[in-house]
């Protein structure tokens, strides 16, 4: 066969390139580049291109906005930034400022384990002798920024494994990745006559839409980076029953329950129960408990099959039941673990399911009121908000079956002590939510989000996110993403799916941080070998069927996803010279090492 190309060993664009005395300071435009800590950069530029088109059309450039992939995440987004410091150099006090030597020395020394992993040599680009220079020399740190989110220590937290979550855009956002949108849903009139949250619906659905158009910055970042589902009644036969009634007239319980006299929320498949048995028996780390095949035995109202269709279609993060008859914020566990008593029983996500809650009870004028007297005054001590099982217990729960059959989150929220409020109540009980139901949705951005996508950049679904110390796992969807709530502090996060090995990450998250840092996962295949499964709890009998369509996903094994594409043995190039030839005219030959 014959010998693999030689290395180029001469930039081929020519090192020390000359620049202008006085240059004139452009804004860079750049997707991969936009999170610098500068804002202008100079044509030509250190490798001698000489515009916007030509930096986006180069071999460097793509190199840039890939190499989270090559890495495996390791080394971002400090080796990005160092090649954005050369591709769109600092412009500024009448000159183009080149990034320091000594930035580049330390990210080489880091950094070229990586690159040795994967077969490729360190870029000529990134030659910390040719294109940079010397503090004495006036010379820029392009991770300037990431040292002063990250505090003392600077970026060497984030190479390796270690991947810190900050409120800036630039340590974890892939801007190359698809951004990912979560869901949430908001549910009212689950009780035909509790109808406060029916309305409360209808008025937020006007508020956004009318906010939005005028321009409001908050509702537009809402709207723009969350996706809001409303159910104004998901019982509708019951409020005609309490409706038919009227307002102030309507008894406690007429309307409560559909027209087949099931009440909804205690209809839904009682997972709990099952999670407490596999919870004694030490064989579960709670996440997607498939629904008992005797449940379908029973009577299944057409409203909760509907909520199953729809959680199983639509990947929720996050979910409040808005309610009446009470003043408080509960959250699951609703089902005690301690038989016949009523006793705090929490689940895997407790500090998590506290915030959700005092998100809304703390804003909340009349959840706050410290009258003792008030609607729901015997919830004043506890702030407004309680776990479910410690106010009272009872079985087939909304909120529990969410939290143990899908990824999403949900709290249930009792408006007032009046289930039926009169017509001219409706706007001030809207003025006393409309901030509550607003800080709640934004919550869904709390915590990490991301990508699981496998060495060729394609997704990687049902992969499982698990976070050491809780024990309750989510899984991506079917493009591969995720999002995982999560309350400040460092957590180690791991992904795994059948088929390939697992990846470990460390995130930190601040106190104050307010939106989802971006944590993603590259797996790699497994050689090989007997294929390995993540499997749930070990169950008897064949795979169960229910009737909103097929075998349940939850309850069979997963095909493995595993090497759908390896890289050619006898090759003389390595597995990602392919995808640089694919797109671009430009050969990058200066990657490869021999």
């Amino acid at each position: 066969p014959p010998p693999p190309p030689p290395r180029a060993l001469a930039s081929p664009r020519g090192a020390g390139l000359r620049l202008t005395d006085h240059p004139t300071c452009v804004d860079p435009q750049l997707r991969t580049c936009s999170d610098v800590a500068y804002n202008h950069t100079a044509f030509p530029t250190l490798l001698g291109l000489r515009s916007r088109e030509a930096v986006e059309a180069s071999s460097e450039y793509i190199l840039l906005s890939v190499l989270h992939h090559l890495l495996e995440g390791q080394c971002n987004p400090d080796l990005r930034l160092l090649g954005c410091a050369v591709l769109a150099p600092r412009c500024g006090d009448g000159r183009v400022h080149r990034p320091c030597r000594h930035v580049c020395e330390d990210l080489r020394e880091a950094c070229q384990p990586a690159f040795d992993a994967i077969d490729m040599a360190w870029p000529y680009f990134l030659d910390c002798g040719s294109y940079f220079a010397s503090v004495e020399e006036g010379c820029h740190d392009p991770l300037e920024k990431l040292r002063g989110a990250w505090g003392p220590g600077g970026c060497a937290g984030a190479l390796g494994w270690d991947n810190r979550v900050t409120g800036l855009r630039s340590p974890l956002r892939s801007l190359y990745l698809p951004q990912v949108e979560p869901e949430v849903k908001l549910i009212g009139n689950i009780h035909g006559n509790e109808v406060a949250g029916r309305e409360m619906l209808i008025y937020l659905a006007q508020y956004l839409c009318s906010e939005y158009l005028l321009g409001s910055p908050r509702i537009q970042r809402l709207l723009n980076t969350t996706r809001i589902h409303l159910l104004p009644s998901m019982n509708p036969d019951g409020y005609e029953v309490a409706a038919a009634e009227g307002a102030g007239y309507n008894g406690w319980t007429s309307g409560r329950q559909n027209a087949q006299n099931l009440d909804l929320n205690r209809n839904f498949p009682d997972l709990t129960s099952e999670y407490y048995r596999l919870e004694a028996s030490g064989s579960i780390r709670s996440s997607r408990i498939p629904i008992p095949q005797h449940y379908w035995w029973g009577k299944v109202a057409p409203e909760t099959k509907a909520i199953i269709k729809w959680m199983r279609t639509t990947p929720f993060v996050l979910s409040a039941s808005l309610h009446g008859g009470d003043l408080v914020v509960s959250y699951p566990f609703d089902l005690s673990k301690h038989s016949q008593e009523e006793k705090f029983s929490p689940t895997p996500d407790e500090k998590m399911f506290k915030l959700l809650a005092r998100a809304y009870a703390d804003v909340h004028p009349m959840m706050m009121d410290r009258s003792e007297n008030r609607c729901g005054g015997n919830f004043l001590k506890r702030g407004s908000i309680i776990n479910g099982a410690d106010w009272y217990s009872f079985t087939g729960g909304m909120s529990d079956f969410n939290y143990l059959h899908s990824n999403c989150f949900e709290v249930t929220v009792e408006l007032g002590c009046v289930k039926f409020p009169p017509e001219e109540a409706l706007y001030t009980i809207w003025q006393h939510n409309k901030e509550p139901l607003l800080n709640f949705v934004e919550m869904v951005h709390r915590g990490i989000k991301g990508v699981v996508m496998d060495k060729f950049g394609k997704p990687v679904k049902n992969a499982r996110i698990l976070v050491k110390g809780i024990r309750h796992d989510i899984t991506t969807a079917p493009d591969g993403d995720y999002w995982r709530l999560l309350p400040p502090g460092s957590h180690i996060v791991i992904a795994q799916a059948p088929g390939y090995s697992k990846v470990i990450k460390k995130v930190t998250i601040p106190a104050r941080m307010k939106r989802a840092g971006r944590v993603d996962f590259i797996l790699q295949p497994l050689g090989t070998g007997p294929k390995k499964f993540l499997l749930g709890p070990r169950r008897s009998g064949s795979a169960v069927r229910d009737p909103l369509g097929g075998a349940s996903p939850y309850g069979e094994p997963q095909e493995p996803l595993g090497a759908r594409r390896q890289p050619s043995a006898g090759g003389s190039k390595p597995w990602w010279w392919s995808y640089f030839t694919s797109i671009s005219q430009h050969k990058p030959r200066w990657l490869l090492k021999y």
